[in-house]
C-alpha cells in the first residue's frame, strides 16, 4: 500500500518481543510514537518476575531503548501514558519515574487498569521528538 507521507516503523530495539502484531515505535517526520512497553524476560518473553519495582524499571529502560532506536531519547519525550494494574503502586512508580525523568518531566497521564497481559503490572507508552543531528 502506498502511503502519502514518510512513515517509518521501528522494530529493531534490543528488547524481548511479545510476538504480537505491532511496531515498537512509529516515526512520522520528527515525531516518534512508541507502543506500550512492558517488562518481559529476555530468554522466555514471559513477564519479568520480581514485583512491581523490577517491572517498572525494566519498562522505562525498554522505553529508553526504543526511543534511541527511533532517533529520540528520554529527554525529548513530550508525553507519556502510564498504565498500572494497582494504583497503590503509584508512589513507587513516581519514585522510579523520576530516576528516568529527573528534570523537565514530560506531560503524563496515569491510569489504573483492571488488567494488562497476565503477569504484567505496568505499561508505558510515549510520544517524543526525534533528535536532529547537527
Amino acid at each position: 500500500m502506498d502511503t502519502p507521507v514518510d512513515i517509518e516503523r521501528i522494530n529493531s530495539a534490543p528488547i524481548p518481543s511479545s510476538g504480537k502484531p505491532y511496531s515498537q515505535a512509529t516515526r512520522l517526520g520528527d515525531l516518534v510514537f512508541t507502543s506500550g512497553q512492558v517488562a518481559l524476560d529476555d530468554e522466555t518473553s514471559t513477564p519479568l518476575e520480581g514485583g512491581f519495582d523490577v517491572q517498572a524499571r525494566q519498562v522505562l529502560e525498554n522505553l529508553r531503548l526504543v526511543l534511541l532506536q527511533a532517533g529520540a531519547s528520554l529527554e525529548t519525550v513530550l508525553k507519556t501514558t502510564c498504565f498500572l494494574t494497582d494504583i497503590d503502586n503509584a508512589p513507587s512508580f513516581n519514585t522510579i519515574y523520576r530516576e528516568f525523568f529527573p528534570e523537565n518531566q514530560p506531560a503524563r497521564s496515569t491510569f489504573a487498569v483492571a488488567a494488562l497481559s497476565p503477569g504484567l503490572l505496568v505499561e508505558v507508552e510515549a510520544i517524543a521528538v526525534r533528535v536532529r543531528k547537527a
